[in-house]
C-alpha cells in the first residue's frame, strides 16, 4: 500500500478515534498529562503538527503510560514522514492498552510491512482481526497486508539470482536517471533524467538522454535535441529500429509550444527519426489522450499495439492507475483504448509497463498483487488464446520492500535494465543491468537489419516491411525503412516460421523466408535488399510458396505469399506475368518437367480463383534446366526447387 493511501486512511481513522475518545476515560489519571494531551490534540486538529508533538511529548513525560498521546504521536510522525518513530509510538500505545483503538494494529502493521518488518507486521495485522466486535475500517488493506507478509517471508527464504551492475558514468550522474528504452540491436539506450531546476507545470523538469554502446562501454549520454523542451519529457518507448518514439509530456490545454498542447494533464506524444533528425513531436490525440493522466507507454515490436498507463486525476491525486492498450490500424488510426485484463490490473497501482519484443511477455510494476510491500516487478505471458496468465512476482532480491519499477528486458531476453537508488551509485536513481533468472525470461528475439535500395541506381528506398507468421497467417511485424538512409531493422521472435515481404510502389516486391529455432541462431541476420523496378524481363522468386514433396498440391501456408501477389497484380492492373516452376536435377528429368509444369499451373489456378484475369497469366515449367545454385548440395538443390513470376508485359 502506498504511504499516501495510509495517510488518507489515518485521517479518517483519527476522526473516528476522536469521536470514540469523547465517550471513554483516558488511560491516565494525571491531570497535567491530560491537559497537555488535550492541548496537543487541539493543535493537531488545527494541523499544527509541531505544537502537537511538543504537547504530546510533554504529556508522556508526566505519564509514560499514557496511551492516547502515544497514538497521536504516531499519527503526527506518519504525516511528517518520520515513519520509524511512528512505528515505535504505535507499538507503545498498543503495549499500554491493546484495545484503545483496534485500527492502530492495522495502521502500524501496514507501516511495518512497507518497511520490510514482515514478522512484526504479520503479528499486528493478525491481532487486528481479533477485534471481532469492531467495525474494522481497515479490513481490506489489512487482508492484503497479511497476504504480502506471507509472500515476502517465503520469498526471503528462496532468493533468486541477482547481481546488478551500474551502467557507469556514461549514463548515470548525480541526478536521477530512470525509465530506460533500448533499440532492438542493443546499441542505443534512451532514458529520462530529472534535472536540477525549478518545478514546472506538472513536476520537475525531465529531459531525454541517449547513449551508444561500443561493445564494451556506454558512451557519454547526450541530450536528445529536437525532442526535449523547456518543460518535462519522460518515460520513452522507442521502436526496434529506433525511428519511432512515443513519450510522455505534461502541459495544460494552452500548451508550451505549437505542438505541445495537452488535454488537461500528462499526454502521450510521438516523433519520427528521419535520417538522424527527429521530427517535431505531436500529440497522439484522441482517443489515446484524455483530460486524465496518460503516461509510461510501451510500443510493441510488431508496430501494432500500444500499452500505457492511464490514471484518473482527482483532487486527491491519481486514482485507478491501470494498464491500457490501443491497436494501430493499417491506415494509421488508433483504436479506442481498453483496460487490460483484470488478471493484470488490480485495485492497487499498476505502472511502468513494458512489452517485450516477443510481443507476448509483459513486465510491469504493481502494489496490488502479492508482493514485498511496495511496488514490485511482475511478468505475465499471453497464451495461444490471447489470454494473459496470472502475473508472477520476479522474486527477492529483485523486489524488496521499496518501490521497484522501470524494468526493461533486451531482445535476447537475458539482460534486464532497471532504476535503483541503491548504495554505491552516482547519486539518487541510477540505471543498472542484471541477468534475469531463467524463469523470468521471455522468448528470445533476434533481428533482421540492413539497407533497402534500387538495384540499378543504388538510391535508398523507404520500403514497407511485413513479417508474417506462416502458421497463423498473422502479420507479426510491420515497419518501414528510413526514407533518408534506407536502413531497416525488424524483430524476429524465435521458434517461428516467417514470410518476409518488402514492398515499394513502382517496384517488384521482395520475398524472403525465415525458419528460426533457438539452437540455430547465434547472431542477428544482416541482409541488404535490392529492389527492382517493374519492367519487362524482371523476375521474382516466390520464396514462400510451398508444395508437398514430389507433388503439386499447394500447402496452406503458401496462401500468404500468393495473396501478396494478388494484391500486387491488383495494384498494377496492366501487368502481365509468366508463372514458372523449377526443380533440382534429382530424379527423372521427364517427371521433373511435368512436376514443374503442374506447380506453375497450381499457382495460376489460385490466382484466377482470387479474381485475377487469366489473360494476364501464362505458365511454364522449366524442370531442372534453369538452376540458380549448385545441385551438389542440399542447400543448393533447395534453392533450385522454386516458383517464380516474370514480367512479360507492362
Amino acid at each position: 500500500m502506498r504511504l499516501s493511501s495510509i495517510l488518507i486512511i489515518l485521517g479518517l481513522l483519527f476522526a473516528s478515534f476522536s469521536i470514540k475518545a469523547q465517550d471513554k476515560k483516558y488511560t491516565s489519571s494525571n491531570k497535567k498529562a491530560i491537559k497537555l494531551y488535550e492541548e496537543g490534540k487541539n493543535a493537531y486538529d488545527m494541523r499544527n503538527n509541531e505544537l502537537a508533538e511538543l504537547n504530546f511529548l510533554e504529556a508522556l513525560e508526566k505519564d509514560p503510560n499514557f496511551a492516547e498521546p502515544e497514538l497521536l504521536l504516531a499519527y503526527v510522525y506518519t504525516e511528517t514522514g518520520r515513519y520509524e518513530e511512528a512505528i515505535e509510538h504505535y507499538n507503545k500505545s498498543i503495549a499500554i492498552k491493546p484495545d484503545l483503538f483496534p485500527e492502530a494494529h492495522a495502521s502500524v502493521g501496514l507501516l511495518e510491512l512497507r518497511f520490510g518488518k514482515y514478522e512484526e507486521a504479520q503479528k499486528n495485522l493478525t491481532n487486528y482481526f481479533k477485534f471481532t466486535d469492531s467495525p474494522l475500517m481497515m479490513k481490506e488493506p489489512a487482508k492484503k497486508g497479511l497476504i504480502d507478509c506471507e509472500f515476502a517471508m517465503e520469498a526471503l527464504q528462496h532468493p533468486v539470482p541477482f547481481e546488478p551492475k551500474n551502467l557507469g558514468e556514461g549514463i548515470n550522474s548525480e541526478l536521477p536517471e530512470y525509465f530506460p528504452s533500448l533499440s532492438a540491436d542493443g546499441m542505443y539506450l534512451l532514458y529520462t533524467r530529472r534535472l536540477n531546476s525549478e518545478k514546472t507545470y506538472d513536476g520537475f523538469n525531465e529531459d531525454f538522454y541517449v547513449s551508444k554502446y561500443d561493445g564494451h562501454n556506454w558512451s557519454k549520454a547526450i541530450n536528445l535535441k529536437g525532442i526535449n523542451s523547456l518543460n518535462n519529457e519522460g518515460a520513452p518507448t522507442i521502436s526496434p529500429n529506433g525511428q519511432f518514439l512515443i513519450f510522455t509530456s505534461c502541459a495544460d490545454m494552452n500548451g508550451y509550444g505549437p505542438d505541445r498542447k495537452g488535454y488537461g494533464s500528462c499526454d502521450l506524444f510521438y516523433a519520427y527519426n528521419i535520417g538522424g533528425k527527429w521530427t517535431n513531436p505531436k500529440n497522439l490525440g484522441t482517443p489515446i489522450n484524455t483530460q486524465h493522466w496518460e503516461t509510461q507507454p510501451s510500443f510493441s515490436s510488431d508496430g501494432k499495439t500500444l500499452y500505457f498507463i492511464r490514471g484518473f486525476r482527482t483532487r486527491g491525486g491519481i486514482k485507478q492507475q491501470d494498464i491500457w492498450t490501443s491497436e494501430l490500424s493499417d491506415g494509421g488510426v488508433w483504436s479506442t483504448p481498453s483496460r487490460l485484463s483484470d488478471v493484470i490490473n488490480t485495485d492497487g497501482r499498476e505502472e511502468s509497463v513494458f512489452i517485450h519484443p516477443d510481443n507476448k511477455t509483459l513486465y510491469f510494476s504493481s502494489d496490488g498483487h502479492p508482493g514485498m510491500g511496495g511496488l514490485d516487478l511482475f511478468m505475465s505471458t499471453k497464451n495461444e488464446d490471447g489470454q494473459w496468465t496470472t502475473p508472477v512476482n520476479l522474486g527477492y532480491p529483485i523486489n524488496t520492500f521499496s518501490d521497484e519499477n522501470s524494468l526493461l528486458v533486451d531482445a535476447e531476453g537475458k539482460l534486464a535494465y532497471f532504476a535503483s537508488n541503491r548504495e554505491g551509485g552516482f547519486g539518487e536513481l541510477d540505471l543498472y543491468a542484471f541477468e534475469l533468472p531463467e524463469n523470468a525470461r521471455p522468448n528470445r528475439v533476434t533481428y533482421l537489419a540492413g539497407k533497402v535500395y534500387d538495384a540499378e541506381t543504388k538510391e535508398v528506398l523507404p520500403a514497407r516491411f511485413e513479417l508474417i507468421n506462416l502458421q497463423t497467417k498473422e502479420v507479426a511485424v510491420q515497419s518501414y525503412a528510413d526514407e533518408v538512409t534506407g536502413e531497416y531493422l525488424v524483430c524476429l521472435p524465435v521458434n517461428k516460421d516467417y514470410a518476409l515481404n518488402v514492398s515499394q510502389p513502382g517496384y517488384l516486391f521482395h520475398s524472403e523466408n525465415f525458419t528460426l529455432t533457438e539452437g540455430t541462431i547465434d547472431k542477428p541476420f544482416k541482409k541488404d535488399v535490392p529492389m527492382h523496378k517493374i519492367k519487362v524481363g524482371q523476375s521474382v522468386v516466390l520464396k514462400n510458396v510451398f508444395f508437398e514433396t514430389a507433388k503439386f498440391d499447394l500447402k496452406t501456408r503458401s496462401e500468404i505469399e500468393l495473396d501478396k501477389l494478388v494484391d500486387f497484380l491488383n495494384k498494377n492492373e496492366k501487368l502481365k506475368i509468366e508463372l514458372s516452376g523449377h526443380t533440382d536435377n534429382v530424379g527423372d528429368k521427364k517427371m521433373n518437367q511435368t512436376l514443374s509444369e503442374n506447380r506453375s499451373k497450381a499457382v495460376f489456378d489460385y490466382l484466377v480463383k482470387k479474381g485475377i484475369d487469366a489473360t494476364r497469366l501464362t505458365t511454364k515449367g522449366y524442370g531442372d534446366t534453369q538452376p540458380i545454385a549448385t545441385n551438389d548440395t542440399d542447400a543448393g538443390r533447395a534453392e533450385n526447387r522454386r516458383t517464380e513470376f516474370k514480367v512479360i508485359a507492362n
